[in-house]
Order: C-alpha cells, then structure tokens, then sequence
C-alpha cells in the first residue's frame, strides 16, 4: 500500500476571498491582490494540520478542504 499525504486544496468556484484561511495559517496561505488564497503545496505536518482543519472549518464558503493524496515518489540519484 502506497503512504499519503495531506495537504490544502481550495475551490475557486465558490470562494469570495475571505480571506480567513490566511489569517488563521499564514504559513502556508497567502493572499493575491483580490484576497484569493495562494496555497503552499507542502503536506500538512504535525503542526500545521490542527491550524489547517481550523482555517478549513472557518471557511464560510467551504471553498477550503483537506485531501489525502499519494505521496510522491523519492527521486532517483
């Protein structure tokens, strides 16, 4: 069985730009000239995911999620 990891995805579709999720996880979401989120393509670790299902809760358009994907193969040397 492969190993996954979390990380952020958003809807542009349905999101205003709140901008909330950034207030909340600045570390991995910042905000583009019309306070869109720009998200950090790192997996959530252990200090961030709390901090994210926060940012992902908040989210009054639900335009925010967590997913669980595979997680990348180690390159070759």
């Amino acid at each position: 069985m492969s190993e996954t990891i979390r990380r952020l995805r958003w809807n542009p579709t349905v999101c205003t730009g709140a901008g909330y999720c950034a207030e909340v996880l600045p570390e991995l979401i910042a905000l583009d000239d019309w306070g869109f989120p720009i998200l950090d393509s790192k997996p959530l670790d252990e200090r961030t995911l709390p901090h994210a299902e926060r940012a992902v809760a908040g989210c009054p358009r639900l335009a925010l999620l967590i997913e669980e994907v595979p997680a990348p193969l180690p390159k070759r040397p």
